[in-house]
């Protein structure tokens, strides 16, 4: 697990982060595929499914996730030149873009899936779900994301972040977020719930 300044390796700082110049292809996009010349290897749908792949006529499996469509295009038309076709034209276009989504999990107020923008950041996703509980432990918010094929995970604490004294981390689709959960708060919370019972049953 990656924590400190380790963490951005994982979800770089978005100050630091320039947006991408073209769309990232993401899981459930649906793709168009024209290979000129050979319209049995074109596919008016190819849709990217879970681990990020399509299904391209002669070539099988291709994973395209997170590619911009020129790096797709690119990938595949090295495919069909390295074995079947001599200087294939290959046009690969995002006919529909699916929803891009981010989780948050923990101690939050309303736990749950929410759609993001490529501006979306760690603290804006937390916003979403409505801001951590009050006994959230603020110093253990986890990040999971999948980076080339691997599950990674960053540890941040939100209370440094909000302090503007640890940068704000983009945020993407596929990612979850964690908000750890303070067992002292916790402890605390419960015995000031029971002592406002007690005063009541007290005063009856």
């Amino acid at each position: 697990m990656k924590q400190g300044q380790d963490a951005y390796q994982v979800a770089q700082p978005q100050a630091e982060t320039k947006l991408p110049d073209q769309y990232k292809i993401g899981q459930g996009d649906e793709l168009s595929l024209a290979v000129f010349g050979e319209p049995d290897l074109s596919a008016a749908k190819l849709v990217v499914d879970e681990a990020g792949r399509i299904q391209v006529p002669l070539v099988g499996s291709v994973v395209v996730a997170g590619m911009s469509p020129d790096e797709a295009t690119k990938a595949i038309q090295n495919r069909l030149g390295s074995r079947y076709l001599r200087d294939p034209q290959v046009t690969l276009n995002v006919t529909t873009a699916a929803e891009k989504l981010v989780s948050v999990e923990g101690q939050v107020n309303h736990a749950g899936s929410y759609p993001i923008t490529p501006n979306t950041t760690l603290l804006g996703a937390i916003a979403m779900a409505q801001s951590p509980t009050r006994i959230a432990k603020l110093d253990e918010t986890m990040l999971f994301r999948n980076v080339n094929g691997q599950r990674m995970v960053a540890r941040f604490d939100i209370k440094r972040i909000r302090a503007g004294i640890d940068p704000d981390p983009q945020v993407f689709a596929g990612d979850v977020i964690v908000v750890g959960f303070s067992q002292s708060k916790s402890i605390y919370r419960d015995i000031i719930s029971m002592a406002g019972l007690l005063n009541v049953l007290t005063r009856f």
